[in-house]
């Protein structure tokens, strides 16, 4: 089940950043040792009660005039509105309603997106209330007092926030179906794939209703099986600043992602594999999804035997934090390889739901402590009692020990290698939590 999407939307000095990290706390999910994920916190997961979502910050605001606040608060409702399953509209209590709320909130409440109306910097509700009914002025429901700084009211908002998250409405049936996310570059063909696949005779195609004018999924059948593709090509907005452009990118790349089951990163042969790939690719891989890298193009390039070693070993350096993806050299032009390419999803989408027995996980286990010694520290050694896989998409083993401190990155990752080289699990990221026994499961 992907995760809801909730983006904050409001003016600048209202308290967006503080109420952030507020609810992202410290855990915040960047993860240190992925290359080039994003620096500036645009999404962090949040867990509140029993249910996680992705928070997404849409976006600062300059201010240097009323107008300019108001275009790029309507800019950033609209991201809110086609990304977010709800919509936090936060407000500031000492600055009052103020005319550019009313317009976004105008904006919001046409979207039918479920909006949450909270206002800001109430540190006293004695104190405040009045001015807070105010809010309600606006018309998009009941205002919710919270102070973002001392964290109060959230738990308030997030109850309220939760009531609003789809149900796990997808019916078993369209939950059977995998869901391709298709990811990468401006310009790097992933509407030309998404075209190929649908201008083929054997193609079926129903546009699903309720997507967003940008996201579009599309339901392909392939030699008798259907995919949802998730394409995030839409992203043409003229005359917008490159950072923007990238972080609307990046946000439209993490809701897609979300949403699917194998992202495919798609690389552009003639330019070979860039830094923004590698951030891109990167989101897929903190999310544990399935990835295939797709280098797309590969018609259009000189090649010579040596060729495919030379991009491969180049995709293999720079996605080095990623080595299980899985690698296809395409032309959505041409329609070159893309039935390798469904049967590679396929191979992915079985080893990311591939269950693998305790006992012959424990043999495996034995095996490679026999092999190497696990470390030890000031004369303790790293003992492991035994493993055992708790979760599929992606695969997630606990590994009990007697002390996690003696468990070094470096020995978890030699584990990793070993069952990999058992069961494959190519195209999906393994998951390791370690335990120390005692501790509660």
């Amino acid at each position: 089940m992907s995760k809801p999407v909730v983006a904050i939307v409001g003016r600048p000095n209202v308290g967006k950043s503080t109420l952030f990290n507020a609810l992202a706390g410290e855990k915040i999910s960047i993860v240190k040792d992925t290359p080039g994920v994003t620096r500036d916190r645009i999404y962090a997961d949040v867990t509140w009660l029993d249910k996680t979502f992705t928070m997404i910050d849409t976006g600062g605001i300059e201010p240097d005039s009323s107008d300019i606040i108001l275009s790029q608060m309507r800019e950033q409702a609209q991201i809110a509105i086609d990304t977010a399953d709800v919509i936090i509209f936060i407000t500031d209590v000492h600055q009052g309603l103020v005319d550019s709320d009313a317009k976004v909130a105008d904006m919001l409440r046409r979207s039918g997106k479920p909006v949450v109306l909270v206002v800001n910097k109430v540190d006293s509700i004695q104190k405040f209330m009045m001015d807070v009914y105010e809010f309600y002025n606006l018309g998009i429901g009941e205002p919710i007092p919270i102070s973002a700084a001392n964290r109060m009211g959230l738990g308030d908002m997030l109850d309220e926030v939760a009531k609003h998250f789809p149900e796990d409405a997808d019916t078993e049936e369209d939950d059977e179906i995998p869901r391709i996310a298709i990811v990468g570059k401006p310009n790097v063909g992933k509407s030309s794939l998404v075209n190929k696949l649908l201008g083929e005779d054997r193609v079926i195609v129903s546009d699903i209703a309720g997507t967003t004018r940008d996201a579009v999924d599309t339901r392909v059948k392939w030699q008798g099986k259907d995919y949802i593709f998730i394409d995030t090509a839409g992203l043409r907005r003229k005359g917008k600043v490159k950072e923007e452009i990238e972080r609307y990118s990046v946000i439209r790349t993490v809701t897609a992602v979300e949403r699917a089951d194998v992202v495919i990163v798609m690389i552009d042969a003639s330019e070979g594999v860039t830094e923004q790939d590698a951030k891109i690719a990167g989101i897929a891989h903190e999310r544990g999804k399935g990835v295939i890298i797709a280098v797309n193009k590969w018609d259009a390039i000189e090649k010579n035997d040596k060729t495919i070693y030379k991009h491969t070993n180049r995709i293999r350096e720079v996605l080095a934090y990623m080595p299980y993806a899985e690698l296809v050299f395409i032309s959505a032009k041409t329609g070159l390889r893309i039935s390798r390419m469904f049967e590679t999803i396929d191979a992915v989408i079985e080893n990311q739901t591939l269950r693998i027995q305790t006992g012959v996980l424990n043999e495996i286990l034995s095996e490679a402590v026999a092999m190497q010694q696990p470390p030890s520290d000031k004369g303790k050694r790293l003992k492991i009692y035994y493993m055992t896989q708790v979760a599929v998409k992606p695969p997630t083993f606990v590994i009990f020990v007697n002390d996690k401190e003696l468990m070094h990155f470096s020995y978890t990752r030699y584990l990793e290698n070993k069952i990999r080289d058992a069961f494959g699990f190519a195209g999906t990221s393994l998951k390791f939590i370690i335990r120390e026994r005692g501790e509660k499961e």
